[in-house]
């Protein structure tokens, strides 16, 4: 079974975790919008799922990609101006001229944090409706 195969099989889970999770996201720095963004960039695997300590992980790499965006949908929310997030159209005018680099290392790791508390919160989901052991034998084959 491919990888794909059990990931279709938690889409309502991640639905119903996603709705779990507006809390968190909304305590976040990251508006609902960048949150979205986001979880375009994340993606889940299962570590050692032979294993009784497999974990469900989010697989970050991709979210160096989109960080200029999440400056671009700050730019263009006409709350961003008054929002204490960060961001906004000076941050991202100065992020092309090189500016801001170490903000969006912050916020790289900021997302990263928050997609890793997603994941844990969601293979918890699974574990609470007895779904884990299933998804951990659909990601074996």
């Amino acid at each position: 079974m491919s990888t794909r195969a059990w990931q279709d099989r938690i889409v309502g889970d991640r639905m119903t975790v996603d709705q779990e999770f507006t809390d968190t996201v909304e305590s976040s720095q990251f508006s609902r919008q960048q949150w979205g963004l986001i979880m375009t960039a994340v993606e889940f695997d299962i570590e050692n799922p032979e294993s009784e300590s497999a974990a469900l992980v989010a697989d970050t790499e991709k979210l160096p990609h989109v960080m200029d965006e999440l400056d671009d949908i700050d730019a263009r929310t006409p709350m961003a101006a008054s929002d204490d997030s960060g961001g906004g159209i000076l941050d991202s005018i100065s992020g092309l001229f090189g500016g801001g680099g170490d903000d969006h290392d912050e916020q790289l790791a900021a997302a990263e944090r928050l997609a890793d508390r997603y994941a844990e919160q969601l293979q918890t989901h699974l574990e609470e409706q007895g779904k884990w052991d299933e998804i951990r034998a659909a990601a074996r084959n």
